[in-house]
């Protein structure tokens, strides 16, 4: 079952609590698990029963997104917001320079992480802004879109097109090379998380803000891009192994943007193999 952490952080204003939803399991190393925007932690559902047979797993709702609270007033939607908060969470957590896995906008913060010297090592699946300004526009044009969505159709009307492998398609397409491997209530779940994230248009502005350009000489750094990725196009890995020569890119055949869900025993292994 989830779990709810309250924690003390830093704002403009002065301290302030912030509260993050959390699902832990297994026992090993710390592995934290970061969901895309609009997401929340089931994302990484398909893969967490097989990383807990090694480690032990915490996949977190980012704040203001699944069900954890917003960003304390003051504190901004951009890298320099969210990474301090992380910081206080993992101390919260009782775990030390974690391993850490990202897709989309987790595995930019990932990255972030890992140039800031707050975890061992990083798995970055699909991570954001590795685009050019085209690709950017297009992928934000695809969420806003999937947002809006969300937010118009009845939950009614989600769910009983989620009944049907063309709806969970039409749903959840954008995101996945197999969508139809998702459950009827996987896809109402994230659907809603779509519909109520509090954080997204934050997150989006915050998103546009040029590209990732430092390199993690320190810190061992896998990229991994799924082959039939159609929102952010997996030539952006290429981009990515250019900006942090030292990567490991790994190609994931048959996966789309969100690859958990495509490939789990894949992607389990490529977390596993980067975070040792």
């Amino acid at each position: 079952m989830p779990a709810t952490l309250s924690f003390p952080v830093d704002t403009p204003g002065g301290p302030r609590t912030a509260r993050i939803v959390h699902e832990r399991r297994g026992t090993g190393r710390p592995l934290v698990l970061l969901h895309g925007v609009g997401h929340h932690w089931q994302a990484w559902e398909p893969v967490m029963d097989i990383l807990a047979l090694d480690r032990d797993v915490i996949a977190i709702d980012l704040p203001g997104f699944g069900a954890s609270d917003p960003l304390p007033a003051g504190i901004p939607y951009d890298l320099g917001g969210v990474i301090p908060v992380l910081g206080a969470l993992f101390d919260a957590l009782g775990v030390e320079r974690p391993d850490v896995a990202g897709n989309s906008l987790g595995g930019l913060i990932a990255l972030e992480l890992g140039r800031v010297g707050l975890v061992r090592s990083v798995t970055a699946l699909s991570p954001a802004r590795f685009w050019s300004d085209a690709e950017r526009r297009y992928a934000f044009g695809v969420l806003s879109a999937m947002r809006t969505g969300a937010r118009t159709l009845p939950e009614p009307v989600v769910a009983w097109l989620a009944r049907s492998a063309a709806g969970r398609a039409a749903l959840t397409g954008a995101i996945y090379a197999r969508p139809t491997r998702r459950s009827p209530a996987a896809v109402v779940a994230e659907t809603r998380a779509l519909r109520e994230a509090v954080g997204f248009e934050a997150t989006l502005a915050a998103g546009g803000a040029g590209l990732f350009t430092d390199d993690m000489p320190d810190v061992p750094v896998t990229i991994a891009w799924g082959t039939r990725d159609r929102l952010l196009p997996r030539r952006q890995g290429v981009r990515a192994k250019h900006v942090i020569p030292g990567a490991r890119l790994v190609r994931l055949p048959g996966c789309g943007h969100v690859p958990m869900n495509d490939d789990p025993a894949l992607v389990a292994r490529v977390i596993l193999d980067g975070s040792r």
